[in-house]
């Protein structure tokens, strides 16, 4: 009898499971893989959109490209996920699973900071940043500001990146020197848990004149006024802000009682829901570590492996050791590296690659590798 297994989202998380569990299992696998997007597109690859050095077409891939053995793809809108029969109800049908894996992300709030959906601009959204791709060339004077808006939030080093490439786009249009640069970010340092790659921001911050605010979060923002309000109650001056909107479930998470205090809480090695054979990996758990495409892609990893390893009868493989990392954009033409170890210590520990020229290449081969195996597409 063929496994049925129903994967909501079709991120790095959703995708790799999907990948690995058709490997596997080939003709004795029925995999329907739900989205609502008809299109992927690497997170990174908003910064390229933002700040045009690539156009919007050139970095999305059509899910239509999925041809692997066992598995549909639908693109459908979910509005309902049952985990007890482990049922899932869409606009396009329903779909029953023996195995359910929940991959669905999570959302953005904007409106969840007074004044930001009126006054500011979010680039973690695709539509935000092809709207950021038009208001950034008209910005030539003031106060800039890269602010996240909520203590967690997917891809820690991205509001970095957007404030050093931000730098470069301005020296590039002869504009730096009328504007100045603020990161306001929740954090008493830019990674935590690797002081090396946060000293090299800090110092690469220092030479570029970006003014670095520690432990804050952007809490209100007055357009009329062109200030925003930190959450200490202090005011910053602000012409332009580039955004980073408080994350939350998506609805359809929330009203499935899958989340508890905001995200689905999963076993911390096996990623399993409090539901049998329900897993849930990516952004939408609290289990413990950072929000990037990285740990849900090692995440769905464990999880093919679990499923895999259920279905055969065999023993069940090592768990989830919460490790990962990702590439980081210093500007200037460099890419750095951070991987960072969640689970063996009593506290985070992560380990830093310098920013080089090469690493850029680097970069490029792992987007290039994902796309192969994802979705069969070379270069």
């Amino acid at each position: 009898m063929k496994l049925r297994v129903v994967v909501l989202g079709a991120g790095f998380g959703g995708l790799e499971v999907t990948t690995l569990l058709s490997e596997a299992l080939g003709e004795n696998l029925d995999l329907v893989l739900l989205d609502r997007n008809d299109t992927f597109y690497f997170g990174y690859s908003k910064l390229d959109v933002m700040f045009g050095r690539k156009p919007a077409d050139a970095v999305k891939i059509p899910y239509q490209h999925i041809h692997k053995t066992g598995v549909r793809f639908a693109q459908a809108m979910i509005t309902n996920i049952d985990p007890h029969a482990k049922r899932v109800t869409t606009d396009k049908g329903v779909f029953d699973a023996d195995v359910l894996v929940v991959a669905l992300g999570a959302d953005y709030a904007p409106e969840k900071t007074p004044g930001l959906v009126e006054g500011g601009n979010e680039y973690y959204s695709f539509a935000g940043a092809m709207k950021l791709r038009e208001v950034i060339p008209t910005f030539t004077h003031g106060h800039a500001i890269v602010g996240v808006c909520a203590p967690s939030f997917k891809c820690p080093p991205a509001p970095s990146e957007a404030a050093l490439l931000l730098h470069d786009d301005l020296v590039a249009r002869g504009v730096r020197e009328n504007c100045t640069i603020s990161l306001v970010m929740p954090f008493h340092i830019p990674i935590p848990p690797s002081p090396a790659i946060s000293k090299a921001l800090l110092d690469a911050f220092a030479e570029r004149n970006i003014t670095y605010v520690k432990d804050s979060v952007v809490s209100a923002v007055d357009a009329a006024r062109h200030v925003v309000r930190l959450n200490d109650g202090r005011e910053l001056p602000c012409d332009l802000l580039l955004a980073i909107p408080t994350h939350r479930v998506p609805d359809v998470v929330e009203t499935s009682g899958l989340a508890v205090d905001g995200w689905i809480p999963v076993h911390k090695h096996t990623l399993e829901t409090r539901f049998p054979n329900v897993y849930a990996i990516g952004d939408v758990t609290s289990v413990g570590t950072a929000k990037s495409g990285g740990f849900a892609e090692t995440q769905g990893a464990v999880v093919a492996a679990e499923i895999i390893a259920s279905y055969r009868g065999e023993p069940m493989p090592a768990g989830y050791d919460g490790t990962s990392g990702c590439y980081v954009e210093f500007g200037d033409g460099r890419v750095g590296r951070v991987d960072v170890d969640f689970f063996s210590g009593p506290q985070p520990t992560g380990t830093f690659r310098d920013a080089t020229l090469e690493m850029v290449q680097e970069k490029k081969e792992f987007g290039t590798t994902r796309r192969a195996r994802w979705f069969g597409l070379s270069g």
